[in-house]
């Protein structure tokens, strides 16, 4: 399932991705690409460069909306395991995270995913395996 516009502005209109400065900005087959212009209050210990753990929401979030791509309008998912390697520092903003789906098996899906600095080079990579969960029906 791909998300429209419509769908993805929902996603983005959370407060954490505006207290973070995440956005969501693409969502398709099982791929996803999300931004970073990290906020004030992101970069801590270090002005101008967020803390280790931001990275880790926007690599983590970023592949659950790509594994969730391979779901029916109103599943989700749930992570099962997510790593991340730090790459470099990551102090040219913004950044950029891609995922990738690079296997599924029935409800699990492995994903890859990198983020990137504003020179493209790579600050932090990481793996993630999701498990697609059903929508419950209303009532």
């Amino acid at each position: 399932m791909d998300f429209d516009d419509a769908h993805v502005a929902r996603l983005n209109d959370n407060p954490l991705y505006r207290a973070l400065g995440i956005r969501v900005e693409r969502v398709a087959g099982g791929a996803a690409r999300a931004s970073l212009a990290p906020t004030a209050s992101a970069c801590w210990p270090m002005p101008d460069q967020p803390h280790g753990g931001v990275l880790f929401t926007l690599l983590d979030t970023t592949t659950a909306w790509a594994a969730m791509s391979h779901g029916e309008d109103g599943d989700g998912c749930v992570t099962v395991d997510c790593s991340i390697q730090y790459a470099a520092p990551a102090r040219h903003a913004p950044f950029t995270c891609v995922a990738a789906t690079t296997r599924r098996a029935g409800r699990t899906v492995f994903m890859r995913a990198e983020v990137l600095d504003a020179q493209g080079a790579p600050v932090a990579l990481g793996q993630a395996t999701f498990r697609l969960v059903k929508a419950r029906p209303a009532g």
